[in-house]
């Protein structure tokens, strides 16, 4: 009920409490209330000193053998600074309120009815086509754990070899590491950027080793498979690799994400391609992102220049102008161009960390020698004793030195 509804109360007094209440006499003594009502009041007080008292003492009584927990949650505080107790010392007790919030459940289902690639005998997969995904990346920060989100993708489908190019000039022992630990059949190579293309803006990204895959394919003379370009910072739908497995010549579909429309994608008719959606044409013959189209191998080999041009924004257009497609050889899939089975997510690159800590706290004492030099390998954070701000240790909410945590 609110506020509203109720008016403060006026301090009511009995006839029997006025007694106490010196009233001016007009007699001559009205200075000098009757004795008799000064000692009814006193009595009275003297009753309830004892009264109060023993509950003032159940309240301390109940405090003290209160967990701190509780007394936090009850708005009561309490718990030392340095307690485990005491690490909420402080937050406003409205924090930990019981939760009343309304919600409204749309389905739910308890049945677990995923497949894995696991859920079928190996020999069952043999016949179909191998899929060459080929994912162009390059070392940052993100690098390791993008991907590490494809790898848990890719460990879903069968019939699948990896060609990870990597664009620098030696070869990196923690990625071969991190890619066998998958268990995913993949080749990892490298091959840079030309130096003369980076400094150009935009610079061609990535096609430097996405040229060195297809290298690859034709070094080993393949043409049964299905070729796709897969960047590492994508998203997959896992319907996508049973729908361009299927690909007889070149097989389009919508790419989410893509530029100012959010999308990006082939225009079907009566189940044939007729046109494109993209927001940006600019004389492209295939205005298609790299993640839209997939080729199969057969196909391809009949074409024995194809290339891919360091041409930024038109390395998709003339890829496929270098394999001769033509309008009525693309085959629509994801239902006819309807629905996105990828989705063009990018992660905003960020400068390689600092961790400023003094080298002589990297050794065994503590969990940070091992973990920093991983992140190292990983190309994510590097440790350094005079750059930047010293790292944080903190513990129960405060700052500590870093002697007094890790000596």
């Amino acid at each position: 009920m609110s506020s509203a509804h109720y008016q403060a109360l006026e301090p009511q007094t009995s006839d029997e409490d006025n007694e106490d209440i010196e009233r001016p006499h007009h007699h001559i003594h009205q200075n000098h209330p009757h004795p008799m009502v000064r000692k009814g009041g006193v009595a009275r007080r003297r009753c309830i000193l004892p009264v109060v008292g023993g509950a003032l003492f159940f309240i301390a009584f109940c405090y003290l053998t209160l967990s701190g927990d509780t007394r936090i949650a009850l708005g009561l505080g309490g718990g030392s600074e340095d307690s485990e107790e005491g690490s909420h010392h402080g937050l406003d007790s409205i924090n930990f309120r019981p939760l009343n919030e309304s919600l409204h459940v749309c389905s739910e289902n308890y049945e677990d009815r995923r497949q894995f690639m696991q859920d079928k005998p190996r020999s069952e997969y043999g016949q179909l086509p191998i899929i060459y995904f080929v994912t162009p990346t390059y070392p940052r920060r993100e690098q390791i754990p993008e991907l590490t989100r494809l790898a848990h993708t890719l460990l879903h489908v069968p019939r699948l070899h990896w060609l990870v190019a990597d664009d620098q000039e030696k070869c990196n022992d923690f990625m071969d590491t991190l890619l066998n630990r998958f268990g995913i059949p993949f080749t990892h190579m490298v091959s840079p950027m030309p130096s003369k293309f980076r400094n150009e803006k935009p610079a061609p990204r990535g096609v430097a080793n996405r040229r060195a895959a297809l290298q690859w394919l034709r070094q080993h003379n393949l043409t049964n498979g299905i070729l796709y370009f897969g960047d590492d910072d994508n998203t997959y739908d896992l319907r996508l690799f049973s729908e361009i497995r299927k690909t007889q010549r070149v097989s389009m579909f919508p790419v989410g994400l893509i530029a100012d429309y959010g999308i990006s994608g082939p225009v079907v008719r009566k189940g044939k391609v007729v046109a494109f959606l993209d927001s940006w044409v600019a004389g492209r013959r295939w205005p298609v992102d790299m993640a839209g189209f997939a080729v199969n191998l057969e196909y391809m080999a009949q074409y024995p220049y194809v290339n891919m041009p360091y041409k930024p924004g038109y390395e998709e257009d003339l890829f496929l102008r270098s394999i001769g497609l033509q309008m009525s050889l693309i085959e629509p899939r994801g239902n006819n161009c309807t629905e996105i089975l990828v989705w063009h997510t990018q992660t905003k690159s960020k400068k390689l960390g600092l961790v400023r800590l003094e080298s002589k706290y990297l050794d065994d004492r503590s969990n940070l020698g091992a973990l920093l030099l991983n992140l190292k390998l990983m190309g994510v954070a590097s440790t350094t004793e005079n750059e930047g701000r010293n790292a944080l240790i903190s513990k129960n909410g405060k700052e500590k030195p870093h002697s007094a945590i890790l000596s």
